[in-house]
């Protein structure tokens, strides 16, 4: 595969251009050749790192852990423990929103049952949001909403 544009890596390896530039900044990327124009050029084995990437975000890994996880793919000899002990704090990460998300659905499932209409006065849902000790659940999210990277 000849050297490809930045938007032209973007489609090949489905990260969005900003994206790119991004990795780049965070050095998760190594910094393309440029023609003389200044345009960047990304070779195969670029355009195969930014697709690690892609997909080692959509499993949720975060920055932090993508850049050990590629510092250990440039070294292919190594053993695989460290790559297994990474992906196994993620597995963990996974698990503990699990039981979060859990605890969330079932305090909205109680929150929505039904009962016999009424006003806003006397709405369950009204209630349980304006005070904590309403909810059956413990359900508080440790650093802000639970949403998808």
């Amino acid at each position: 595969m000849p050297d490809l544009t930045i938007g032209e890596a973007a489609r090949a390896s489905g990260v969005r251009v900003t994206t790119i530039r991004f990795y780049e900044e965070r050095g998760l990327l190594p910094a393309p050749p440029r023609t003389d124009g200044g345009r960047r050029l990304y070779d195969q084995p670029a355009v195969s790192r930014l697709a690690f990437i892609h997909h080692a975000r959509a499993l949720g890994f975060p920055l932090d852990a993508v850049a050990e996880l590629l510092a250990l793919q440039d070294e292919p000899g190594q053993p695989c423990d460290a790559a297994d002990s990474i992906a196994r704090r993620q597995l963990a990460e996974v698990d503990r929103r699990i039981t979060r998300l859990q605890a969330l659905r079932a305090e909205l499932a109680r929150m929505t049952r039904p009962h016999a209409g009424g006003t806003v006065a006397t709405c369950r849902v009204i209630e349980s949001l304006a005070d904590h000790a309403h909810c059956t659940t413990d359900h508080q999210v440790e650093n802000g909403p639970i949403a998808p990277d």
